[in-house]
């Protein structure tokens, strides 16, 4: 399995700790709101808005939170903030392509907390385009394959019209065009496949090889970025090893 994919797994990991706390919950209510103002409140119609829902749920958020969230970005919560979705291309240290998705009410807060700690590690905010040409958007989903027959789950999700699927022992993983998203989704779930997390990731076109001591290093750069509460997720073009991520994996 490579490191990026451990890796992966882990922030997975952590996310699920992080829910118990609280923090999770606050991010999912922004993306909600988002995804419900775009779309609409009705999760049949507004398949953004039923990804995020769904791993609200899955990440146990109470269904009133839920509903809170929806009524806020549909307007009949006249009193909640707006919020916006923002896409942020930066550079860390050593070259490291950066695309940082942001859910904010405020941007010039989060520009600016994004811009601090980067150029205290010695990273950069990057103009429009600088980065983004680096990155293509791709459907992924995770499985636990503790328990699923792979050969199921590769033969679905290639009929569905997946791109690729890593089977390891740790996990399952399906990349596939944007455009069939809903398509993966729903042929795994009639094949009664759990997911461990399905979303619209960016992936780099290639790969930054850096030494174990520089790879830590941007590893540290990137967690520090994904615990500011606006910072949904962080996409980057780093070549993480196996030895790199147990290095830092939690005792």
């Amino acid at each position: 399995m490579s490191g990026h994919s451990k890796w992966s797994t882990i922030k997975r990991k952590k996310a699920a700790n992080d829910a118990k706390r609280g923090n999770l919950f606050t991010r999912f209510a922004r993306e909600i709101a988002i995804a419900a103002r775009e779309g609409g409140g009705d999760l049949d119609t507004n398949f953004a808005l039923r990804l995020v829902v769904d791993r609200a749920k899955a990440s146990n958020m109470p269904k009133d939170n839920i509903e809170r969230a929806i009524k806020r970005g549909t307007g009949e919560d006249k009193d909640a903030a707006a919020f916006e979705q923002i896409m942020y291309e930066a550079y860390a240290p050593h070259g490291v392509a950066l695309m940082i998705d942001v859910v904010t009410d405020n941007r010039n807060r989060s520009i600016a907390e994004l811009r601090h700690r980067l150029t205290r590690a010695g990273g950069n905010i990057a103009e429009l385009g600088a980065v983004s040409w680096q990155f293509r958007r791709v459907a992924y989903f995770a499985i636990d394959p503790k328990g699923v027959d792979p050969d199921l789950v590769f033969d679905t999700a290639v009929e569905a019209g997946a791109d690729d699927v890593i089977i390891s022992e740790d996990a399952i993983e399906i990349n596939a065009p944007v455009e069939v998203f809903k398509e993966i989704d729903d042929q795994l779930s009639a094949a009664n496949i759990k997911l461990d997390e399905k979303a619209l990731r960016m992936f780099p076109n290639t790969t930054l090889q850096l030494s174990k001591d520089k790879t830590i290093q941007v590893m540290r750069v990137i967690e520090s970025l994904e615990e500011l509460d606006e910072v949904r997720d962080v996409f980057h073009n780093l070549d993480i090893t196996d030895e790199a991520v147990a290095m830092l994996e939690p005792a």
